[in-house]
């Protein structure tokens, strides 16, 4: 039930760590399963004060060290921001994959970082489902659907994938759906050149309601609703 074929994270930060979990299916220990990943990560940290900070100051650059360092000029190397990177770029699958090939309808995902439930979703539901890469020219295919995943980092790095949007737009003749979830979703709106913001805390407005949501991502783009920070 993995959702990739690998651990991503650049590190974890938890509150408190089982290294005696019980559970029937458990097969190894998050230590161990980091361990193989060489993944970093660190425990008994105050989570929720650290989830105050971020919610207040917004997204921060970090890293895990083995002690205080005496001085903040001794850190070495320096951090390195990974929003100027093209994550998406780093995440996608690098060639054209095919799953249900005599399934309808034909669904073109366009993998930005995809989540394996999404192609189990489509699937399920006795799709042909094509995968395709970031930067894949989406007027070469033919399908029902358009679908873009969801992904990591800043949806500007995706200027490829942006314009490979606006050829698919501006072709003439049928046009079949576009959709997407997260940062595919932020995508779709780039082509027709909608500002986007960052946004720190956000709830929404609706017939005198307020209500808060699951942020899962940084940025949003501009609407007719109202985001308060």
């Amino acid at each position: 039930w993995y959702e990739s074929h690998k651990i991503w994270a650049a590190g974890l930060i938890i509150g408190e760590l089982c290294e005696q979990p019980s559970h029937w299916r458990q097969a190894k220990t998050l230590s161990q399963w980091m361990q193989e990943e060489n993944v970093p990560g660190i425990y008994e940290i105050d989570t929720r004060a650290l989830t105050k900070i971020i919610r207040e100051k917004g997204s921060t650059l970090g890293r895990i060290v083995y002690k205080q360092p005496t001085a903040i000029i001794s850190l070495s190397p320096s951090i390195v921001d990974p929003n100027q990177r093209n994550l998406v770029a780093e995440v996608s699958t690098k060639s054209l994959k095919t799953y249900n090939s005599a399934g309808t309808p034909k669904i073109c995902i366009v993998d930005l970082g995809l989540k394996f439930n999404q192609i189990r979703c489509f699937l399920n539901r006795g799709a042909r489902v094509d995968i395709v890469p970031w930067d894949f020219d989406l007027t070469q295919i033919d399908y029902d659907g358009l679908f873009f995943s969801n992904g990591p980092g800043d949806p500007k790095m995706c200027h490829v994938t942006i314009e490979n949007i606006r050829r698919v737009l501006a072709k003439p003749g049928k046009k079949n759906p576009i959709f997407g979830i997260c940062l595919g979703h932020q995508l779709c709106h780039l082509p027709k050149v909608v500002p986007f913001f960052s946004c720190v805390m956000a709830m929404e407005v609706i017939f005198n309601q307020q209500s808060i949501y699951q942020q899962v991502r940084g940025t949003a783009p501009h609407t007719n609703r109202w985001c308060f920070r």
